[in-house]
């Protein structure tokens, strides 16, 4: 008990020094650089890794050909043959992502590739009907729609209508198999696969155990993770919504608007700087010039709740949601008295024309900062940048789009709500690495004249996926959570009895 009392006091000092220190820095807006050289540091040490599982598995290798060295010649080369196959053999998952197994024990993401190759798609309805159905549903386009850069969409055969043969039908069977083995919409609502392992027994199991070393760089790991980072992030993450809650409800106050106005800037920013500390973020910010300087919208693709501390840690926005309770309502109120946040009841959420209501007479205000909003309406797994809801391109108004690319080697940002608790995410968030992102801040951008909101906001969508390095799909985010419409079947098969009716 004397060694631990002494132990606990030598400790306990430096601890919350440096406590004391990230949260001084954070308010500030300033940083020493050990972040930067944290992040340069573990990059090595995935590269250690790398090096050692590839070395364990050559050895491996070595020692079963050693064994097979009474085996006949033209036996032992078929052997060879046969295992140079497997060890580059690309294996389909459930989720649609691709696991590749290599000689180097390196596991790729499969995003970039196929399994497949589509070379005609059907089950694909096209633009005129896409909107069509978009305008009439308060969901968007139909989801019965690819969308790869690199494949060729055929929306309908009107050379066909009036020669259908029997076989056609194949085609149907053909791409209903091709989304079972490949299916590019259930794969972004799952965690990114990693090339390399990054020391987290979370991304991929059993090399944790594949050398000593790697044992003991691991068990280090864990050791650093769980019983100095946790605890620590833990405490500046509760400093940061305790500040958060108290600073805005006295901000709220305040009878001058111009003063009000002025101190709800940087209450806010050093909220935000202090939790985005609490996860370790490194964050570059590209092309500052073109940050949202007044009201309009603020548009960014979404895979994480903290995309809303990193965006929030460099400029003030409004924030729009529903209206909740407990202390999650303790805090939509503390920040709603400070500046202008639009929160909705559950029943006026539904009332398209009150929101666009509330969300037009914000913009005109050019003293409202700008309103925050994440079209797609749920978190994608930052692979790929998903069907923009139009709601907010219909207002008018600057729209300031902008890009967000999260670095998955060092913690998965994506929170798969689906799986996960809130409570869950943020324990994963806490004991990862990191959190490493780069921000692209994009020229405004305007509704063009007979533009529709359907393109407008396609055309922003575009921009951000381009930037971010990310594929642009039109499939509807809202598939996490149901199931194909019923209208969006019948389109299909209307088309395809127009086929069979011939002439």
């Amino acid at each position: 008990m004397a060694i631990l009392e002494i132990a606990s006091g030598i400790l306990f000092a430096p601890f919350f020094c440096i406590l004391f220190l990230i949260i001084l820095l954070a308010s500030f807006g300033k940083s020493f650089g050990i972040r930067r050289l944290y992040v340069e540091l573990l990059v090595k040490l995935f590269e250690y890794g790398r090096a050692n599982i590839e070395s364990a598995i050559k050895r491996k290798d070595s020692s079963s050909d050693c064994a097979s060295d009474s085996e006949d010649e033209t036996d032992h080369d078929k052997e060879k043959s046969v295992d140079h196959v497997v060890d580059n053999l690309e294996i389909p998952k459930k989720n649609g992502l691709i696991k590749k197994v290599s000689s180097n024990g390196n596991i790729g993401n499969g995003n970039g590739n196929s399994v497949i190759s589509k070379e005609s798609l059907i089950l694909v309805p096209d633009k005129t009907i896409s909107a069509n159905v978009n305008q009439s549903n308060d969901k968007e386009s139909p989801i019965l729609q690819n969308n790869n850069n690199d494949e060729q969409i055929i929306s309908d055969k009107d050379s066909k209508l009036n020669d259908f043969k029997l076989d056609d039908c194949l085609e149907y069977v053909k791409s209903g198999m091709e989304a079972i083995i490949e299916d590019d919409v259930t794969s972004r609502f799952q965690a990114e696969e990693l090339k390399n392992w990054n020391l987290l027994t979370r991304t991929n199991r059993g090399y944790e155990f594949i050398s000593w070393r790697l044992t003991v760089l691991w068990v280090i790991g864990f050791l650093i993770r769980y019983l100095f980072l946790m605890p620590l992030r833990v405490i500046i993450c509760f400093i940061g919504v305790g500040w958060m809650v108290v600073a805005f409800t006295l901000v709220g106050f305040i009878p001058f608007e111009d003063l009000r106005i002025w101190m709800n800037n940087k209450v806010s920013l050093v909220a935000h700087r202090i939790i985005i500390r609490s996860l370790s973020a490194s964050i570059v910010v590209h092309n500052e010039e073109y940050q949202p300087k007044s009201c309009g919208f603020c548009v960014a693709n979404h895979t994480s709740p903290i995309d809303v501390a990193i965006l929030s840690a460099d400029c003030t926005y409004s924030l729009i949601g529903q209206r909740h309770g407990g202390f999650l309502g303790i805090l939509q109120r503390a920040l709603g008295r400070a500046s202008p946040h639009i929160w909705f009841e559950r029943a006026e959420a539904k009332d398209r024309s009150a929101v666009a209501a509330r969300l037009r007479q914000h913009v005109s205000d050019p003293k409202n900062p700008p309103i925050l909003i994440f079209p797609e309406g749920t978190c994608i797994n930052n692979t790929s940048v998903m069907q923009f809801k139009k709601g907010s391109f219909e207002v008018g108004g600057v729209i300031y789009p902008v890009a967000i690319k999260y670095d998955a080697r060092f913690g998965d940002a994506f929170w798969n709500s689906s799986k996960d608790s809130m409570l869950q995410y943020l324990y994963m968030m806490m004991t990862s690495w990191a959190i490493v992102c780069d921000v692209w801040y994009l020229p405004p951008m305007y509704r063009e004249e007979g533009e529709s909101a359907i393109d407008f906001a396609n055309r922003v969508k575009s921009v951000i996926a381009k930037q971010g390095g990310l594929i642009d799909l039109v499939w509807d985010g809202q598939l996490k959570r149901m199931k194909a419409k019923k209208e969006w079947k019948e389109i299909q098969q209307e088309k395809f009895a127009e086929r069979l009716k011939g002439d």
